[in-house]
């Protein structure tokens, strides 16, 4: 069907007159009231029902059905059906290194479903319609606010939802549980309180006295592992390695001659030119890892916070207003060799500050 009209019919009809029109007519009433001329207007499918509208329509609730799925998938895949805790290589699950891939894949493939699926139906559906505008000034009155009301639902029946239930179903699907997707991430996270059950307490680490001191790949950490200036990342040694992302501890050791003006009471919490100190930056929350060492500054790369090591960690630029927690160090001799283990956990809650911090 094409369609061409006069100028501005939809200015000399009263607001009984347009009350009196189809969607449709009233739609394009509007539309040249307000300087919006349709030069050409087509439905796609002239008779409806056909074997291709059919087949469009199919192909479209594949896509929302596929985004539906892959929603789906994501709350599943987040709600533990995939280990997201870091394991040993070798003793744990390693499957933890495709929860970060998946939940991404698939929230970004509901997305491209629903996007792809809409855009489909505009292209395959609705009526192919090509228009001009004029630019206008000056408020609606009676008689156009009637005539857009006949334009909104003169759009709605072109979607053919009323007769499309295959798409209607497929659609609310995927647009229903994508919904769901940020009330499962932001919500579901604060079922439980944080500070209360194992692996969940604000206040502790995993680290205890005697615990020994590993790198990521569970290797025992030595004296003798780090030059003058040297840095790791280091991690409580827990059977099944490890899980609580407050653990993280950067073990510095010194450079000659350097000392570490140290807090009141914790004198004693470095072993010989070895400190060690949490990662977390107390700002926000990011690694704080970042050394130079002729400095002896740490640095946090999200906010440029800066912690002086030789003044115990304590903050001398950036947002951050409290030092780093210290980890207090001791060796233990293991066939014949010296390795790190903690003397006991950090003195205070490591990490940003929180509401219920002392």
């Amino acid at each position: 069907m094409s369609v061409t009209h006069g100028a501005h019919p939809g200015e000399s009809l009263s607001a009984e007159e347009a009350a009196q029109l189809s969607p449709e007519e009233a739609m394009i009433a509007g539309a040249e009231a307000d300087g919006i001329y349709i030069v050409h207007r087509r439905e796609r499918f002239p008779i409806a029902g056909t074997k291709a509208e059919k087949r469009a329509e199919r192909t479209i609730a594949a896509v929302f059905m596929v985004g539906f799925l892959a929603a789906v998938a994501f709350i599943v895949v987040f709600c533990g059906a995939v280990p997201f805790e870091w394991q040993l290589p070798g003793v744990g699950n390693q499957n933890y290194r495709f929860f970060t891939p998946l939940i991404g894949g698939l929230l970004g493939l509901s997305l491209a479903c629903v996007g792809i699926g809409v855009i489909l139906w505009a292209k395959w559906l609705l009526p192919e319609e090509e228009a001009v505008q004029d630019r206008h000034d000056g408020a609606s009155d009676l008689t156009e606010q009637i005539l857009v009301a006949g334009t909104l639902v003169s759009g709605y029946q072109d979607l053919g939802l009323a007769r499309r239930s295959m798409l209607k179903t497929t659609l609310g699907l995927a647009g229903g549980a994508l919904g769901l997707v940020p009330l499962v991430a932001l919500v579901g996270a604060m079922i439980k309180k944080p500070n209360r059950g194992e692996g969940q307490s604000l206040f502790h680490t995993p680290f205890e006295p005697g615990m020994p001191i590993v790198y990521a790949d569970g290797r025992r950490v030595g004296p003798g592992d780090l030059l003058p200036g040297g840095i790791a990342t280091v991690f409580p040694g827990i059977p099944g390695g490890v899980k609580d992302p407050d653990a993280p501890t950067l073990l510095i050791r010194l450079k000659p001659g350097e000392t570490v003006k140290a807090r009141k009471g914790q004198e004693n919490y470095h072993w010989g030119d070895y400190v060690a100190f949490s990662k977390i930056c107390t700002h926000a929350g990011c690694p704080a890892s970042l050394y130079e060492q002729k400095t002896g500054r740490l640095l946090c790369p999200c906010h440029q916070s800066q912690f002086d090591v030789l003044q115990d960690a304590k903050p001398v630029f950036g947002p951050a207003t409290r030092s780093l927690p210290k980890l207090p160090l001791d060796v233990e001799m293991v066939d014949g060799r010296q390795y790190f283990v903690a003397k006991g956990d950090y003195p205070e809650a490591i990490g940003p500050s929180f509401w219920e911090r002392p």
